[in-house]
């Protein structure tokens, strides 16, 4: 990729990514909040504003490496802090806090893909932007899908890894915790060989038809 295809891929792929993470991170925080714990909103961290999620190595240096990969944008946000011990019920405010924020960038996916759907059937063809618009919506989809499935995995300290200890007695859950000395590793080798693409794949086909279901449906 040359330089302004690399400007270009930036700028339509960003707000997706950053909505994505916003998204997710607002999603624990509130989910949080639901079950008696409020340490997300009293630090400023339950909001859609990116600013206050923004990792240097999640949100900024892995993303640009992405990007400049031929990738689309991936990454992190800084966590939203969680305190369990104010849970109403641990075990159950556990597994639902850690799917909330998964679960925040497939509902995102289906608004995305809705968006797509009026975009491609309601917006003129002689509309300028109208082809910038929907490649940002069609990033939008792939990066919420990709940042889901990736948290669902069940390896420390994914979303998905908390999602099995919340029903995992204490011994068990601090043996699967150690797991996570291995995560690094375990991304690094995700990332760089075809295991990802097979598991992200058939959700990925799953935003294809999402958007052009919607599109034929609101044509």
């Amino acid at each position: 990729m040359d330089l302004m295809q690399i400007i270009n891929k930036l700028t339509l792929a960003l707000p997706g990514f950053l909505l994505a993470i916003s998204f997710h991170e607002f999603g624990h925080g509130w989910m949080a909040k639901r079950y008696g714990d409020d340490t997300a909103d009293r630090l400023g961290r339950l909001t859609l504003n990116p600013a206050p999620h923004i990792d240097l190595v999640g949100t900024v240096i892995f993303p640009l490496v992405a990007i400049f990969a031929g990738w689309i944008p991936f990454g992190w946000a800084k966590p939203v802090p969680v305190d369990v011990r104010r849970f109403k019920n641990i075990k159950s405010g556990l597994f639902w806090v850690s799917f909330a924020g998964p679960g925040a960038n497939l509902l995102l996916m289906v608004f995305s893909a809705l968006l797509f759907g009026m975009v491609y059937a309601y917006v003129p063809a002689t509309f300028s932007l109208k082809s910038q618009f929907i490649q940002m919506l069609e990033y939008s989809v792939m990066i919420n899908v990709v940042l889901a499935v990736f948290n669902l995995i069940p390896f420390p300290p994914l979303d998905g890894s908390k999602m099995v200890a919340a029903y995992l007695d204490y011994n068990t859950a601090r043996k699967y915790e150690e797991l996570q000395r291995f995560s690094f590793v375990f991304i690094l080798v995700l990332w760089f060989t075809p295991i990802l693409g097979y598991v992200i794949r058939p959700v990925m086909g799953l935003g294809l038809i999402l958007m052009n279901g919607f599109a034929a449906i609101l044509s």
